[in-house]
């Protein structure tokens, strides 16, 4: 069988062990060929291909981006579309596709497969929003990656006597801010989930203040503040037709700064999150996560992805995967804002 794999949507560390641990099962156990669609849904549209042997794969796990590179194409544009998909399939003798990505990868991969098409997913998600799997490899990453660069910053506003806001990822949902947050023992972590004034926030700081600390404030990038509607976005909208967010941190700096006296100071951590090598978890979760993608192909799964259900790798159908986000529960949050302040 000749097996295509792409990855699409945002870069992610552990997409390159994903391949890894798909190629080396693929061609060890079963004898599959594999090829690579170029940056993601593009390849795939314009039957961009290269062949991925073994050779090629030699110690990739810890390698951080994607040696086949990524878009935010979309597959049913630009002169795409099922047919003409199958059509180049066919062409280049391709029996089935693996397409490793987020939410919006797999929504296109659930459409395609309603058409006919042959495809299974791996979901690849910084932000461990998609529903139907504990954890998406890149999460951990992020979060160490997260939780170096607070501290750093922490040295900094203990030195300054200043109220420091980090900005990280998370459009949705505030996994990663509620995680680094905790870890690098934060006043205030400002997630989507939870809406909070700015008089709240500000009351914080002061608490953080009066008794001799230095503010922290972790903040995801689609937090909204109580009384607004919609997450802080100046770049306009991505190919899928959702804004670009990020900046909310240098929003919030200035209006703190006038409601505490404190000097504030906010750093947008952005795109430094997922670049870079995978921690070991997520190196090892990924080629897991490679591996079971070659047996639902084997066992023709087609319209389903892999996932993490506690320890074990199980195998879920695009609906299930895409049904629900997967929010920062209130229990979560409850436990983690008796640290605030």
């Amino acid at each position: 069988m000749k097996i295509g794999i792409l990855t699409s949507g945002g870069d992610c560390p552990g997409l390159n062990a994903v391949i890894r641990g798909a190629v080396l099962k693929g061609i060890a156990v079963h004898g599959h060929e594999f090829v690579g669609f170029l940056d993601g849904w593009r390849g795939v549209v314009e039957a961009d291909v290269i062949d991925i042997p073994r050779s090629m794969v030699r110690g990739l796990s810890k390698q951080g981006g994607t040696i086949l590179g990524t878009s935010r194409t979309n597959p049913f544009e630009n002169g795409g579309g099922p047919e003409v998909i199958k059509a180049n399939m066919a062409r280049l003798g391709i029996d089935a596709l693996i397409a490793i990505g987020g939410e919006g990868t797999l929504a296109a991969a659930k459409r395609l497969t309603d058409a006919g098409l042959r495809i299974v997913g791996v979901p690849k998600t910084v932000d461990n929003d998609l529903d139907a799997t504990d954890y998406t490899f890149g999460f951990d990453t992020a979060v160490e990656i997260a939780t170096e660069a607070i501290d750093r910053l922490r040295t900094t506003g203990e030195s300054h006597h200043r109220t420091m806001i980090a900005e990280v990822m998370g459009r949705h949902v505030g996994w990663i801010a509620l995680h680094a947050g905790m870890a690098t023992g934060a006043h205030a972590i400002l997630i989507p989930e939870q809406q909070a004034s700015m008089e709240q926030i500000a009351g914080w700081i002061l608490s953080a203040h009066d008794r001799g600390r230095a503010p922290l404030v972790v903040v995801a990038e689609g937090f909204v503040p109580d009384g607004q509607e919609l997450a802080h976005s100046e770049r306009g909208l991505d190919t899928f037709g959702r804004p670009r967010l990020g900046g909310i941190a240098e929003r919030l700096a200035p209006e703190l700064e006038a409601r505490t006296g404190i000097e504030t100071r906010a750093t947008v951590l952005g795109h430094i999150q997922r670049g870079g090598v995978p921690t070991g978890f997520d190196r090892v979760l990924a080629t897991r996560l490679g591996m079971a993608a070659i047996d639902s192909v084997v066992e023709q799964r087609w319209g389903t992805m892999v996932s993490l259900n506690g320890t074990d790798i199980v195998h879920v159908g695009f609906d299930t995967a895409l049904g629900n986000l997967k929010s920062v529960p209130q229990e979560r949050y409850d436990e983690a804002a008796v640290l605030f302040g």
